[in-house]
């Protein structure tokens, strides 16, 4: 199995590849153009991932079986594309929870002790004590969540240790949830805005979460509160953000924005070089040697369950069950040869399409119990046709409630 991995990735994973017995090829400046030619001229299976974007016309001209995220979130690979090839996606989640956790806490102390500034101001050869006494503290103030997944779940202890309450707007948790965590439950995100002195992102993107933290969110934030976002820069409302904080009335720690450079090493002048109570850090969250290496062996793992069982772990382009499909039918029959055979040929006359397919043989394998997902319902007189086989007992047909 040959592996393509075009970004950078740890050492630890490139010799956890080569053990599996794969053919590694590591490129990390392969992009666009030179991505695409890579994977066609290799013919490689599985391409490895960090921020490098896997586009539709990239993954067209490939013979990819798996595109492994090494991280997260998964929004640079075009997931539809890849879908529509049949190339599995598959991502590690929650395998650097605690280093973005820990960027989101310094981003938080040092917006509220100006830390990047006493740092500038001093490399200036500038002295002011007077200005930078000014801070507020932490303790006793209110952290507000955005999302509770594994990072966010992170930021609860932490929380804690400095002193702080938290409340929630998840869309998952229960009161029994917020109960069980020992925190409080925001009915809304403006009620969030409203109750927070601090407010961290931890959101995937998504089409409900694109844009989600707008102006009217920004107007509902308390004077001098401070939002934190190491999720996904999509999320928020970058004219809106760069308007509230401008305006003095809150302050952000940022380490994803709009037009942030996509090359490990280049240069940047958009809004953020100098934007009023805004500090930004260069996307570094995931980037701890802990995380990383917790990353690569994840990736290992995926490859490895792949190579030596056809399963992927972590997959995130499979259809739910039910999801698809419009009708459940469900055959009893003796478990012999040619019985499968006879159901889906009656099935393909009637040009009925087969989403999922489950064959459970019972103890003593006499019998079966063949569960089918369909694309549509099959007629009566297909019904009919599949239940005169001999070895078939009974044939049901039950809709999906979706």
């Amino acid at each position: 199995m040959k592996v393509l991995v075009a970004d950078k990735f740890e050492q630890s994973g490139l010799n956890g590849l080569k053990s599996l017995g794969c053919e590694v090829i590591s490129n990390p400046e392969l992009k666009d153009d030179a991505l695409r030619d890579a994977l066609a001229e290799s013919g490689a299976e599985v391409l490895v991932v960090r921020s490098t974007k896997v586009t539709k016309d990239i993954i067209d001209s490939s013979q990819l079986a798996l595109i492994v995220r090494a991280g997260a979130g998964y929004n640079t690979i075009d997931v539809e594309a890849a879908s529509a090839k049949g190339i599995y996606v598959a991502n590690c989640p929650g395998k650097n929870s605690i280093a973005v956790a820990e960027l989101a806490f310094g981003l938080i102390l040092a917006l509220d002790r100006h830390i990047a500034d006493n740092v500038a101001e001093l490399r200036a050869g500038h002295w002011d004590k007077k200005t930078f006494s000014k801070s507020r503290g932490i303790y006793g103030t209110t952290l507000g969540l955005i999302g509770l997944g594994q990072i966010g779940q992170e930021m609860i202890p932490r929380a804690r240790a400095f002193g702080m309450s938290v409340i929630v707007f998840s869309r998952w948790m229960t009161a029994e949830t917020a109960a069980a965590l020992g925190v409080g439950r925001a009915e809304s995100l403006t009620d969030l805005a409203r109750q927070a002195d601090t407010i961290s992102v931890h959101v995937a993107l998504t089409k409900e979460t694109q844009g989600m933290l707008n102006e009217e969110f920004f107007s509902a934030m308390k004077p001098g509160a401070t939002l934190i976002n190491t999720s996904r820069a999509e999320v928020v409302d970058q004219e809106a953000l760069l308007a509230a904080t401008g305006s003095g009335k809150i302050k952000a720690g940022l380490d994803v924005f709009a037009d942030e450079p996509t090359v490990a090493e280049g240069s940047y002048s958009g809004p953020m070089c100098n934007a009023k109570n805004i500090y930004c850090t260069h996307h570094i969250g995931a980037s701890t040697d802990q995380a990383q290496e917790a990353v690569a062996a994840e990736t290992v793992r995926i490859v490895a369950e792949f190579k030596t069982s056809g399963i992927v772990p972590n997959v995130v382009n499979v259809s739910k069950k039910g999801e698809v499909a419009t009708h459940l039918l469900v055959v009893r029959h003796q478990d012999r040869v040619g019985v499968l055979s006879h159901v889906l040929g009656a099935l393909k006359d009637e040009s009925v399409n087969v989403q999922e397919m489950e064959n459970i043989v019972l103890g003593g394998a006499q019998a079966a119990i063949a569960q089918i997902s369909l694309s549509s319902a099959p007629s009566p007189e297909t019904m009919d046709v599949i239940r005169t086989h001999p070895f078939i007992f009974d044939a049901s047909l039950f809709p999906i409630k979706k």
